[in-house]
């Protein structure tokens, strides 16, 4: 019953010990680190160039610079390149696999028929090999591993661990493993079913009324519960309710472009919630009401207005649906065997309190992981109650997000020029383009290193807004699109196509960007 602890507490335990602190302010830069370089180190050398010049320096000039002082910088961005690029082949990779696999098997058959030896088959290396290459959860680490490498080579191996341990915050990524697990129990799920089963239930809990529901209450939800536990609630719960119903490729890629796109804005109803607002709520001293009366009320708007509109669009196969689930629950067989127990209300309190306790303090990872292992005990004292845990999904999205941040930390000696150059207009349109190939976290997080937005609410707010618009356009664009895809992708027989994701996430994208200007 216990034999998955010991691989859990070390994963735990390793965290804590390796990644405890981060933060430039935290430890002091040893003198013998030299990368990453820091931003100011390049403006004295943009100050010394423009005086020579006698004139402001335009971007490609700051860029050129920062590259000729440091020229590890253009290696590092032309690897994060490839791992974006890598992301758009990886259905290429999975269909590859799957060929060799065949082969593989068929290769087996032949060598072993006639010889009445039902010997297990062997695993292919390379089939499973490219598998791997074709898990977008696995990508963005994949690539840390050439980056780490040219760095040690050329600085040596304290700079990059510098990095990593002390420039670096794995605090998001190990949450997320922490608060996917809690939302996939079976009396937090059983619980926000019935929340949502209420909102349902105004269209007689039909498969058009429950789509409806998970794709415009789930993501609101995010504000209270964070965006990863609701993407990961509202995806199980299209798991079992919609998908299965096996909806058209165009319904398949709306609904999950919708899901992106709804929840990157649900959780702004909050200042704890939304991660790119999370990450710079403090220091540019937004609070509650700030982050509502600015974010939240028009997200609602956009939220609903995006559901309504592909209601619309997919009205007609939404009916056809509705009148497919009611066939398939009056030719269902009875169900053999006593009812599953009930979850007690006990149990579910006590899950959502280690819920709240855990999204309190999720900025201390030490004090949510050890709320986690209490967790788990809890989770085998009530067995009966609950569902197998499963922990390849969580910590697959947490080493998705370790990887990322490790790649866009090192991005800042492009980006910050690029925003610092923008207008207001300009800058959502910019932070918006940027989320499609970053985390839309990261943008905000860069942003708040310039100084030239410092007290300015202005662009922060168009910074903000634009980074929280494009968070659905592609799954490495916001922090919990990953968990969604993670549960949803077994219904995409060839893969996610990042292509098909971002045709579907356009129009909703559109509608949330014009909420944020217009209104």
């Amino acid at each position: 019953m216990f034999r998955w602890l010991p691989a859990c507490v070390v994963f735990i335990f390793a965290a804590l010990f390796s990644l405890e602190s981060h933060g430039e302010s935290v430890v002091p830069r040893p003198a013998g680190v030299e990368f990453p370089i820091l931003l100011e180190t390049y403006q004295k050398c943009e100050n010394q160039l423009m005086r020579n010049l006698n004139r402001p320096l335009t971007l490609w000039e700051i860029l050129r610079v920062r590259v000729s002082y440091a020229p590890m910088n253009a290696i590092v961005t032309t690897l994060f390149f490839c791992a974006i690029i890598h992301t758009f082949l990886a259905p290429k990779f999975l269909r590859l696999s799957q060929r060799l696999k065949e082969r593989h098997e068929f290769r087996l058959s032949v060598n072993t028929s006639g010889s009445g030896n039902a010997a297990e088959t062997p695993v292919s290396f390379p089939a499973t090999l490219c598998h791997f290459f074709g898990e977008i959860e696995a990508i963005f680490g994949i690539w840390i591993i050439p980056v780490a490498v040219v760095i040690t080579i050329r600085y040596g191996w304290d700079d990059f661990c510098f990095y990593v341990s002390h420039r670096v915050s794995y605090v998001e990524a190990m949450f997320v493993v922490v608060i996917m697990t809690m939302a996939a129990s079976k009396p937090i799920l059983a619980f926000a079913e019935r929340i949502l089963g209420l909102v349902a239930q105004i269209g007689h809990a039909s498969t058009s009324a429950w789509w409806m529901t998970i794709l415009s209450v789930a993501p609101l939800l995010g504000s209270f519960i964070t965006e990863p536990a609701a993407i990961t609630i509202a995806a199980i719960l299209l798991a079992q309710k919609f998908y299965p119903l096996s909806p058209s490729a165009a319904l398949s890629y709306a609904t999950l472009g919708l899901l992106f796109v709804n929840v990157s804005v649900g959780g702004t109803l909050t200042h704890f919630a939304a991660p790119p607002i999370l990450i710079v709520a403090e220091k540019w001293h937004w609070d509650l009401t700030f982050v509502f009366t600015h974010f939240g009320w028009r997200a609602m708007i956009g939220i609903g207005l995006n559901t309504l509109l592909y209601a619309c669009i997919f009205r007609r196969e939404l009916l056809l649906l509705n009148a497919k689930a009611e066939a398939l629950r009056r030719d269902a067989p009875s169900p053999a065997g006593p009812p599953a127990p009930e979850v007690p209300f006990w149990v579910t309190m006590v899950h959502i309190l280690f819920i709240a306790w855990s999204v309190g303090n999720l900025h201390s990872p030490q004090t949510f992981w050890y709320t986690f292992l209490i967790f788990l005990a809890f989770i085998q004292a009530t067995a009966h109650f609950q569902y197998r845990v499963a922990l390849r999904e969580p910590i697959f999205v947490g080493f998705f997000l370790a990887g990322l941040v490790t790649h866009g930390g090192l991005q800042e000696w492009w980006i910050a020029p690029v925003l610092e150059r923008m207008s207001r207009l300009w800058l959502f349109f910019g932070s918006m383009a940027l989320s499609t190939f970053n985390d839309n976290a990261a943008i905000t997080y860069l942003t708040s290193l310039v100084p030239e937005f410092s007290g300015n609410r202005a662009l922060q707010y168009a910074i903000a807004a634009g980074a929280l618009s494009g968070g659905g356009l592609t799954v490495i664009a916001n922090a919990p699109n990953p968990a969604g895809q993670s549960i949803l992708q077994k219904f995409f027989p060839s893969g996610v196509s990042p292509l098909g994701l971002l045709a579907a996430a356009i129009p909703p994208t559109i509608i949330l960007g014009s909420a944020f200007l217009l209104l």
